[in-house]
């Protein structure tokens, strides 16, 4: 199973788009676990992720997430903002899945 987490700066807005994905997700018989927190609640999360997306509002904290994620070797990029406006679940969770190793 692959865990995915998402944070954005509440952490209401990606609720939507975590359902989107894990339809995506099960459509294509894909296990994940997707679960999305605020941006204060990544830090302590990260270690049960395989990788993380962080929203396109939160885009200029990238470099810190990436710090942290490195000493676990979690791969972090930021969700596309087109994607993450639409609520295009299938696309973000494309771009996750490509971000594992």
């Amino acid at each position: 199973m692959k865990h995915i987490l998402l944070a954005c700066s509440s952490g209401m807005s990606t609720s939507l788009l975590v359902s989107k994905m894990e339809e995506a997700a099960s459509a294509k018989g894909i296990d994940v676990k997707i679960w999305a927190v605020a941006q204060d609640k990544a830090f302590t999360e990260l270690g049960k992720a395989d990788v993380l997306l962080i929203g396109p509002q939160m885009r200029f904290l990238k470099k810190k997430f990436e710090k942290a994620a490195a000493e676990e070797g979690i791969p972090v990029d930021v969700i596309d903002p087109v994607a993450y406006g639409r609520v295009d679940g299938a696309a973000v969770l494309e771009k996750a899945l490509s971000l594992f190793s």
